[in-house]
């Protein structure tokens, strides 16, 4: 078979790799290849989140994620808005309950407004004038800029104007690895390029690899589970509850969100799962499982904030546990009022391995004309047109 030539090859069509061929078609370029591994849009992380627009005062103000998260929370909603998709512009509050976390609270105050992010302290009457069934707190965090949105309306309206452009997504299509220089081996053939761009999200490493790069990392894949409050329930959360986090980690904790379709989610968790598309159950084991226990006994001595995560995760399977959790932000709730739901997502988390340490940051490499995104966790969706932006200034220079 002849092999296929592109200007550009991208390799994951999920929010990333969508936008990144967005901004280049933006920039003149229209000869775009870009691989998907699966039959259609949103199988994994970028169709799988919850929706939340992320605000920008959780991260450092010197990480990529503070850099591009107030400008991407900023472009995305402009980007629903002109195209008539469902936004949600909820607000989320932040819920200080006693003194440690409200010194916690001042810390995201401080990042917040290190990062350009509007957050405001509120006392307790303002906070149940926004929230009326959240829990008694001495402070909270209000965040006004939080918004809801659908991801995959997101990501198909991206494939559609894409598809204007003339960009072409092969669905179903594997990369394999490199033949040689500028030439990529798939399960269609063989692809030749002239810039690289990998976006392959929980796969990432593996193609960076194949490069030479990235050998310090590893992945850890975590898995999120959530519960929802039953219908006749629902009027308990306004828009977006949250607890304070503990920032050694890049969890946010178990939150109540109203989704864009007026549902209450109650999650996520953050265990460890035993593959990188460990959805359910024995789903997703493979040659890569033992590996992965193997990283998790290791980082269970190495890393205090890993064991605490290990240790407390896990039992979260149980209901009564999620509950505990709700119920501590909204004292209203009964265990009856926590429904199953089949959300469920993978945050394919990497792990800086000489340093046995969780890397809080997305990663970019480049290497001559390659680049490759790791660790594209969130706020990587609310980032991502701004994200775009700064990726293809770097490629093409």
């Amino acid at each position: 078979m002849k092999p296929v030539q592109c200007q550009v090859l991208i390799v994951g069509a999920g929010i990333i790799g969508l936008a990144i061929a967005r901004e280049l078609t933006r920039r003149g370029i229209r000869d775009i290849l870009i691989l998907e591994k699966e039959p259609s849009l949103g199988w994994h992380a970028s169709g799988r989140n919850s929706g939340v627009l992320h605000a920008g005062m959780y991260y450092t103000p010197d990480s990529l994620k503070a850099k591009y998260c107030v400008e991407g929370n900023r472009l995305m909603k402009e980007f629903c808005r002109e195209r008539g998709l469902t936004l949600n512009e909820t607000g989320k509050v932040i819920l200080g309950r006693n003194q440690t976390e409200v010194e916690a609270l001042h810390e995201l105050k401080r990042r917040a407004d290190a990062c350009g992010a509007r957050a405001w302290l509120i006392d307790d009457k303002s906070l149940h004038e926004l929230e009326p069934y959240a829990a008694p707190s001495l402070q909270a965090l209000f965040s006004p800029d939080t918004a809801v949105i659908k991801p995959i309306e997101v990501l198909k309206a991206l494939e559609r104007e894409l598809a204007k452009s003339k960009v072409t997504i092969s669905y179903a299509t594997v990369f394999q690895g490199l033949s040689e220089t500028c030439q990529a081996r798939t399960s269609r053939g063989v692809v030749r390029f002239e810039k690289f761009i990998n976006a392959a999200g929980a796969h990432a490493d593996r193609i960076a690899h194949q490069f030479g790069l990235a050998r310090e990392y590893k992945i850890l894949p975590f898995k999120g589970t959530y519960k929802k409050l039953a219908g006749d329930k629902t009027f308990l959360v306004r828009g977006n509850i949250y607890p304070v986090p503990d920032l050694r980690t890049p969890f946010l904790g178990v939150h109540l969100t109203r989704t864009a379709d007026d549902e209450i989610l109650v999650g996520p968790t953050a265990m460890p799962a035993f593959g990188r598309e460990n959805y359910r159950a024995f789903a997703g084991w493979g040659w890569e499982t033992l590996p992965i226990l193997l990283r998790d006994s290791i980082l269970m001595f190495k890393d205090r904030a890993f064991r605490r995560v290990a240790l407390t995760e896990p039992r979260k399977y149980l209901k009564r546990f999620v509950f505990k959790e709700a119920k501590g932000l909204v004292p209203e709730l009964s265990p009856q009022d926590l429904a199953e739901t089949d959300h469920v997502g993978i945050r394919p988390q990497l792990i800086h391995w000489p340093t046995k340490r969780l890397v809080m940051d997305f990663v970019v490499l480049r290497d001559g004309d390659s680049l490759h995104i790791l660790n594209p966790i969130s706020p990587a969706f609310t980032t991502s047109l701004a994200f775009a932006k700064d990726m293809v200034a770097q490629l093409l220079g």
